[in-house]
């Protein structure tokens, strides 16, 4: 954008007018749009790149609640990005059918968390803590509360789906609700 302005001055001592003219000049940059808008900043991780493990944690069980720990690991060529939370996430039965699943975001994830980076090669994990034996609110209160859990499956920040084993299987109490920690890489 230029605009222009005028001035006039008018002096005291000999009648003399000048017009002085001042001009400012406004510069607009624009970056194209995409999934990569630098060299220097990778793109999302797609179910393609990723592989991973969702394993319990050994001597973690107490009052009720169990940790796994998942891992996913970039087994592509390139550096990607995953969000700070591993989510959507669907737990899956041995056949591969949906099982009720509620995500719940640990208490520190915030709005502004980095996304954890991965190198080609390298993991990211997250704590999830559930109850694998006490019913609640919708739940079979005789035997397992919910049906055995095979798969966790995941949809990463550049889309697909990664099925992740659960080992061991387990059933997944209140209806399935699993309590996410922040992918670290």
């Amino acid at each position: 954008m230029l605009g222009a302005v005028g001035l006039v001055i008018a002096g005291c001592a000999g009648g003399a007018t000048k017009t002085v003219t001042v001009v400012r000049t406004h510069t607009l940059t624009t970056a194209p749009t995409g999934t990569t808008t630098s060299a220097s900043r990778p793109s999302a991780c797609s179910h393609a790149q990723l592989s991973g493990t969702f394993a319990r944690v050994p001597g973690s069980a107490a009052a009720g609640q169990i940790e796994y720990r998942l891992t996913l690991r970039n087994t592509s060529g390139s550096t990607c990005w995953l969000g700070a939370l591993p989510l959507p996430a669907k737990l899956l039965d041995a056949s591969g059918s949906p099982l009720p699943t509620k995500e719940v975001p640990a208490v520190d994830a915030v709005q502004g968390t980095p996304p954890a980076t991965l190198e080609p090669g390298t993991t990211a994990t997250a704590t999830v803590r559930f109850s694998p034996d006490v019913p609640g609110p919708g739940d079979s209160q005789s035997g397992s509360c919910q049906p055995e859990a095979h798969t966790l499956a995941l949809t990463p920040t550049g889309g697909g789906t990664v099925d992740v084993p659960i080992q061991p299987p387990t059933s997944v109490c209140e209806r399935g609700t699993l309590n996410f920690d922040l992918l670290r890489g």
